[in-house]
This record gives structure tokens, sequence and C-alpha cells, in this order.
């Protein structure tokens, strides 16, 4: 059974979901959003390119980078691959851009590669 409060999933299975996993698992979205943006952007890629090039629906490919879905392996594998990377750089990738906003306290969407 999932428990649902305004929108937000607190609970699943009885296990009690706190703030501060709900707090991460956004960021972290986030964070991959951000990469993999900078990364398509510094090919020079529409989305819809990256979609192409991925085989994923150019809106998913949006959504991810918006950070408002959780993007599964097999997805991170299609889009690194897209993009000429392992599935580790790019979330090493991700892991940069997350220091760099916990260091700074910014939102880094408008940086680029």
């Amino acid at each position: 059974m999932v428990a649902v409060m305004a929108g937000a999933i607190t609970s699943y299975r009885g296990y009690k979901l706190d703030c501060l996993t709900r707090y991460t698992m956004s960021k972290l979205c986030v964070s991959l959003g951000l990469a993999v943006r900078q990364l398509r952007e510094a090919h020079g890629w529409s989305q819809e390119a990256l979609a192409e090039k991925a085989q994923l629906n150019r809106s998913y490919v949006g959504e991810v980078e918006r950070g408002k879905t959780i993007p599964s392996l097999i997805t991170l594998d299609k889009l690194a691959s897209a993009l000429g990377l392992k599935v580790s750089d790019l979330l090493l990738h991700c892991e940069r851009i997350s220091g760099l906003q916990a260091v700074y306290k910014l939102n880094l969407a408008a940086i680029a590669c």
C-alpha cells in the first residue's frame, strides 16, 4: 500500500519515507537532469536529436532533464551511450553538479559545460 499526502508519497509498503529521503531523491533527479542537459547542449543537439540517438521519446528526455522522473538503468545506459559516455561517467558528471550545488548553494540550470 502506498500512502499519499498532498501529492507526495509518504510511505510505501509500510515503510515511511522521511523528508530527507524524498529531498535527496529529488536533488539527485535534478542533478542528473542538469548533467544530461549540459552534455546534450555541449554536443549542440536538441532534445529531439538526443531522444532519437538514445531511442527514447523526446518528451521523456525533457522530463529527465527537468528532474521530473527517475530513469531506469536501461534508460541511463541509452542516454550515456548516445552521449558517447559510460553510465559511470554520466553519474560522475551528475555528482560534480550536485557537489557544486552544495558548495555554492546555486541552481546550476543556466551554467553550461
